[in-house]
C-alpha cells in the first residue's frame, strides 16, 4: 500500500452511505484522487457476495493488497438471479453492498446490473482487476478489456472451499432432514 494515501478516502462526504456509491458519484471521485495522488493504484473486485463468508473476506483482503484503493462492484439482484437462478440472491443487493462496504479492506462499493463488470471497468479503468481463485488470468471474462486500456488482471484469495451455493444446499438439506422431507 502506498503510505501517501489516506485510508478510506472515498467514504466521506454527502451521499456516501457507508461507502456505497452510485457509479456517477464514484467515477469522478476516483478521478480526483488520481489527480491528487499520482501513482495511485486502483483495484476493482466484483461478485455477488450473497451470504458473506470467510472466502469472500480473504478474496477482498487479497485484492486490497494489490493496490492503494479497493473498489468492489456487487451484482444487482436481477444480475444475481440471471447468474444463479431462482431463489437468489438470498440477501438483497442494498444489504450485500453495505456488508461489503463495512469490511476494513474495502474503500468503496457500487452495485452493477450487467452480466459482466465491463462497463464499470471502462469507466473507472482500475490498474488491477481482481478475481477470486475460481478463475485463472486466462479465464477472467473481462481480461481483454482490462489489458486493452493497460491494466492487469490478478487472482486473489484462498482456494475456493467456501461457496454460498453449497452453504444454501447444506442448510436446505439439514432443514429437510429435520422436517422429514
Amino acid at each position: 500500500m502506498n503510505p501517501r494515501i489516506a485510508p478510506r478516502p472515498l467514504r466521506t462526504g454527502p451521499g456516501a452511505a457507508r461507502g456505497v456509491l452510485p457509479a456517477g458519484t464514484l467515477v469522478p471521485r476516483v478521478a480526483r484522487w488520481r489527480r491528487r495522488h499520482p501513482g495511485l493504484r486502483v483495484v476493482l473486485a466484483n461478485g455477488l457476495f450473497d451470504l458473506l463468508h470467510v472466502g469472500h473476506l480473504r478474496y477482498l483482503e487479497g485484492a486490497r493488497r494489490l493496490g492503494d484503493l479497493l473498489i468492489v462492484a456487487v451484482n444487482s439482484d436481477r444480475s444475481a438471479r440471471r447468474l444463479r437462478g431462482p431463489g437468489r440472491p438470498v440477501v438483497p443487493a442494498r444489504d450485500r453492498a453495505r456488508l461489503v462496504a463495512a469490511l476494513r479492506c474495502v474503500d468503496a462499493v457500487l452495485v452493477f446490473g450487467g452480466p459482466t463488470v465491463v462497463p464499470i471497468l471502462r469507466r473507472i479503468r482500475p490498474e488491477v482487476h481482481c478475481k477470486g481463485t475460481d478463475y485463472t488470468p486466462a479465464t477472467v471474462p473481462e481480461r481483454d478489456v482490462v489489458r486493452g486500456y493497460g491494466g492487469r488482471v490478478a487472482i486473489a484469495g484462498d482456494p475456493k472451499r467456501h461457496a454460498t451455493s453449497e452453504t444454501i444446499r447444506r442448510i436446505a438439506s439439514q432443514r429437510n432432514t429435520r422436517t422429514g422431507s
